[in-house]
């Protein structure tokens, strides 16, 4: 945690005023684990405004600042507000994508952009949630999540965190039959599946996130999953 407040604070009315709090840039905030970081960052004491770029709003809060936005261009998404700290929980399926292109562009391309324009904007902390496996020599979905991690890390946050999940527990509107197979898999084999590859619910990936974004001890850090937990 920040033993004192981050400089040059504001509220969601003075963009020059101090406060005590931290303001949160949060990408990926209609997703499975990205909702659950917004739901514990607008209950969080540490945190005085959340900023959630989507594609359609969000329901009205007295912390939040929501940009509806296509994201084609990262400083317009972000609507040039300064920001302390990053949690990024973008991400997509390549099925959903409708090709590897528009997946990496979701996955990698996204991120780095919007990771690079909230270090602009004095983004000091910075934490990812990627993918168990992720690696240089993986398949096609782990070396984009590998790319994305090292697009992040050249940005030169002070505090970087990657999260590596396995399958993630969660009610999601969307079809992801893999992945249901998965967790289908994992909870019949229960103990006999090894932790690392265990399903990981959202909300604990995503306290994983916040917690990771708000502290304020320099350096870099990666989190597997089996080290994934909920507080």
């Amino acid at each position: 945690m920040y033993a004192q407040p981050p400089p040059n604070m504001t509220t969601s009315t003075d963009h020059h005023a101090p406060t005590l709090g931290v303001r949160l840039l949060l990408l990926g905030a209609t997703g499975a684990v990205g909702g659950e970081v917004l739901r514990l960052a607008l209950q969080h004491p540490q945190v005085q405004q959340v900023v959630a770029p989507t594609r359609r709003a969000l329901a009205a809060h007295p912390k939040l600042v929501n940009p509806v936005t296509d994201f084609a261009h990262a400083e317009q998404a972000l609507a040039g507000v300064p920001v302390d700290a990053v949690v990024c929980a973008l991400g997509t399926t390549i099925k959903q994508a409708g090709s590897q292109a528009a997946f990496a562009a979701v996955d990698r391309d996204l991120p780095v952009a919007l990771g690079r324009e909230a270090r602009r904007l004095g983004a000091r902390s910075m934490a990812l949630n990627s993918s168990l496996g992720a690696s240089a020599t993986g398949n096609f979905y782990l070396r984009t999540k590998h790319q994305a991690e090292e697009g992040l890390r050249q940005l030169g946050f002070d505090n970087y965190t990657v999260v590596r999940p396995s399958l993630i527990e969660a009610q999601r509107t969307d079809n992801r039959p893999g992945e249901r197979v998965g967790l289908w898999v994992s909870n019949l084999l229960g103990p006999l599946v090894p932790k690392r590859y265990r399903p990981v619910p959202a909300s604990a990936i995503a306290h994983t996130l916040l917690q990771a974004a708000l502290q304020g001890t320099p350096g870099e850090r990666v989190v597997e999953s089996e080290n994934i937990t909920s507080g």
